[in-house]
């Protein structure tokens, strides 16, 4: 609504052509609980032509609802409740492996969590016949803090850059502005997910990481100071300890969560299988980034009896592995 509104009062977007447009444009169920994940500009224009259900977008939402379904309630479910859940609540109970792998755990299910939303909002909008842009882009290979917000959940950081950084004055006035700026819009962006020292430690963290950055561009240029792969690795892990945050209920619990990793204990919560959910979700960042739309191409010429009986046998084979029950969605409750 926000963005509607604003956007049309900078001449960014016609208004839109009456109060129904409006209606659905705020109601429109595949986007309503999934957060700020498609604007007017993107909606608004779809409104005014008739839906057309192309093979390829029926292919290519059916391949999105499966992957989502898949990486909700067997990935992000199982890691949830039998790795994630029971280490946040009793840190002191586990040693520093159960403690690393609920956290690198938890890295999995939250990004699980979320882009499953997004790829089952994009794939019941394209059944319908419209488009929804991409909102996760293999986050766990960027290189930079900078770059991971270009890659996670892009409808939400591009509203921070547009809503929030971009009116602060973004990075018009310099280097210290733009630092400055940058760093609130951080900070709000953590208060944004609730009124929690945890989250305002959560912002601050992401933003003073990309305060850092912008000093050293300035500071080398287009030099490479870091190779990629260390960078990497080092954005991965400075991510990891703002999931920490993230996910404890206080801060003495995110105190409790990085004490425990130089504690020596015996290993009780972590199993193969839970290893090979946790080793699964991060590989999925280095496929290739368009696969499911790869996928889809190549499917969108088969006879529709084969595309439901793979669609019907990739439902059933998720029943029959993901654990008993299904945790809620992580970003319903903020």
């Amino acid at each position: 609504s926000i963005s509607y509104v604003v956007d049309v009062h900078r001449g960014k977007t016609p208004a839109a052509k009456s109060l129904l447009d409006v209606m659905l444009l705020m109601s429109f169920f595949p986007h309503l609980v999934a957060g700020p994940i498609v604007r007017a500009s993107d909606l608004l224009p779809q409104f005014d032509r008739t839906p057309r259900l192309t093979r390829e977008m029926a292919t290519h939402g059916l391949l999105l609802i499966v992957w989502g379904l898949f990486k909700k309630t067997v990935i992000a479910s199982e890691i949830s409740v039998n790795l994630v859940d029971p280490v946040f609540f009793d840190p002191s109970a586990y040693g520093a492996v159960d403690i690393a792998a609920a956290v690198y755990g938890y890295a999995v299910q939250i990004y699980c969590d979320f882009s499953a939303y997004s790829d089952m909002a994009i794939g019941i909008a394209a059944l319908l016949g419209y488009s929804f842009p991409r909102n996760f882009d293999q986050p766990y290979r960027a290189s930079s803090m900078q770059a991971f917000w270009r890659r996670w959940h892009i409808s939400l950081s591009s509203w921070l850059r547009d809503y929030l950084y971009v009116p602060l004055g973004g990075g018009r006035r310099g280097l210290i502005s733009s630092c400055i700026n940058v760093f609130i819009t951080m900070v709000l962006g953590g208060l944004w997910h609730g009124a929690a020292w945890t989250f305002l430690a959560w912002g601050a963290l992401h933003g003073g990481v990309q305060v850092i950055e912008r000093l050293g561009r300035a500071a080398f240029g287009d030099r490479k100071v870091v190779p990629t792969v260390v960078g990497v690795l080092v954005t991965f892990h400075i991510v990891c300890l703002g999931w920490i945050l993230f996910r404890a209920e206080s801060s003495d619990m995110a105190m409790a969560m990085l004490q425990g990793l130089g504690r020596i204990g015996p290993v009780a919560a972590l199993t193969p299988l839970l290893l090979m959910l946790i080793l699964g979700g991060l590989a999925m960042h280095w496929l290739p980034p368009r696969a499911v739309e790869g996928l889809a191409e190549r499917l969108k010429t088969a006879p529709s009896i084969t595309l439901g009986l793979l669609v019907g046998a990739a439902f059933l084979l998720i029943e029959a592995v993901r654990p008993e029950g299904v945790a809620p969605f992580i970003y319903f409750q903020f």
